[in-house]
């Protein structure tokens, strides 16, 4: 079967190392973005160099209507991906009491409600080919909570509940839905640390380091292969040992 990748958040960061991971191991790849149009070109430029399909698509997750658009704009294509991984986020930093209404909105339909979405559009045709495969970034926050971040960690840990929901919902469709909870990962996220904050981390993380976009990559790859078929429904940890 030929497998067709759709990777939201694909312009950068993790979603940029999926897309390449994947591609790499013969999958057409449609790159989703926001705004990073150049960026994402990019990295479909890369995924070509495998051989492979790759095309960009423009898309506000937090719009039904736009998302609708990518739907119809694969579909015109005749593009019906059957793994499905979704790496795009944002985040917030700041008390709950300073957390503008807008803010709290935009986290839940960017990390949460996005998921919700690209399972309504896309498990259907997983079903009728009897195989696909979800897997949601999700953040060690969801798992533990975090303070300062409280709107982030609700909707990560919203998207750990939903993920388990649905791997129990699709199992018998030969579906599986799984997420990854990374720690910290080097990327755009972190940019914002001043070096003594990152030499705090560092400090409390048993491996000693930051983690990589490609090591989040190469998880993710192992759950879309034929490999991973048995595992559905499972938050897998992957931060240094920072959290067990």
């Amino acid at each position: 079967m030929k497998r067709v990748a759709l990777v939201t958040g694909g312009s950068r960061g993790i979603g940029a190392a999926v897309a390449r991971q994947l591609a790499s191991d013969g999958a057409d790849v449609a790159i989703q973005y926001y705004s990073a149009e150049d960026a994402a070109e990019a990295v479909a430029s890369e995924c070509r160099s495998f051989g492979v399909r790759a095309i960009t698509v423009r898309t506000d997750l937090r719009s039904k209507s736009s998302g609708l658009n990518l739907k119809l704009q694969l579909e015109q294509l005749e593009w019906f991906p059957n793994i499905v991984v979704h790496c795009a986020g944002i985040t917030h930093y700041g008390l709950l009491e300073d957390t503008e209404e807008q803010i709290w909105d935009d986290l839940m339909n960017v990390n949460l409600k996005g998921a919700y979405y690209l399972t309504q559009w896309f498990a259907p045709s997983m079903r009728w080919q009897r195989w696909g495969r979800f897997v949601h970034i999700s953040s060690v926050w969801g798992v533990t909570g975090s303070s300062g971040e409280a709107a982030y960690a609700a909707s990560k840990g919203g998207l750990n509940a939903f993920a388990k929901s649905m791997a129990k919902e699709l199992a018998s469709s030969g579906i599986t839905v799984n997420a990854v909870a990374p720690g910290a990962i080097d990327t755009d996220m972190l940019a914002s640390l001043g070096a003594e904050e990152r030499e705090a981390l560092l400090k409390e993380i048993p491996a000693g380091r930051l983690g990589q976009a490609e090591e989040v990559a190469g998880l993710v790859r192992f759950l879309v292969s034929d490999g991973g078929s048995y595992m559905t429904g499972q938050i897998i940890g992957l931060n240094g040992g920072w959290h067990m």
